[in-house]
């Protein structure tokens, strides 16, 4: 799970549970084994399974989903990575002039969790950052890649706001 790097919001509540919490109890119930950053890239290349990075921006991405893409990626050898459609409206910028519209239907965002096959884990050297839609961008680069659209539960959270929206959404 990725916490560094995102200041405060990761412990921030949500259904009364920081949200670094929430997201590790989804990963644990997707039968996933939790590792802290400072575990050395070795262990994790030795451990010969799919590699799952879960940001706790996007505390409450359903254990199932989780599940979904763990398999996913060891039945395709292709990274996978939970995508939300952009709904806002996009604009491209020339300068320092707004321009034209730019489709949104083209476009997504990259949320949690990415996966990544034991063999791509293996001809990594480490991991080479934790911002996902970066990480995404350069794997894609030179592994295939596949998205599943993720559930609404799985939307990343940006400020405190977010975390009440998010929280309004997943009430029991």
């Amino acid at each position: 799970m990725i916490e560094t790097g995102r200041g405060h919001l990761p412990f921030t509540l949500v259904h009364g549970e920081p949200l670094v919490a929430a997201a590790a109890w989804a990963l644990g119930e997707a039968g996933v084994t939790i590792v802290d950053l400072g575990t050395s890239w070795e262990s994790i290349e030795d451990a010969d399974t799919p590699f799952v990075l879960h940001d706790p921006l996007c505390p409450m991405t359903p254990p199932t989903f989780v599940a979904e893409c763990v398999r996913h990626a060891e039945e395709s050898s292709a990274v996978t990575v939970g995508v939300r459609p952009v709904t806002d409206t996009v604009k491209q910028l020339h300068h320092d002039r707004v321009g034209d519209t730019v489709d949104r239907g083209e476009l997504v965002q990259v949320v949690s969790p990415v996966v990544l096959p034991a063999a791509v884990v293996a001809a990594l050297d480490a991991l080479p950052t934790t911002d996902f839609a970066e990480l995404v961008a350069g794997l894609a680069r030179r592994f295939p890649v596949e998205t599943l659209v993720a559930p609404a539960e799985a939307r990343r959270v940006a400020d405190d706001a977010d975390v009440r929206v998010l929280e309004a959404l997943t009430a029991p």
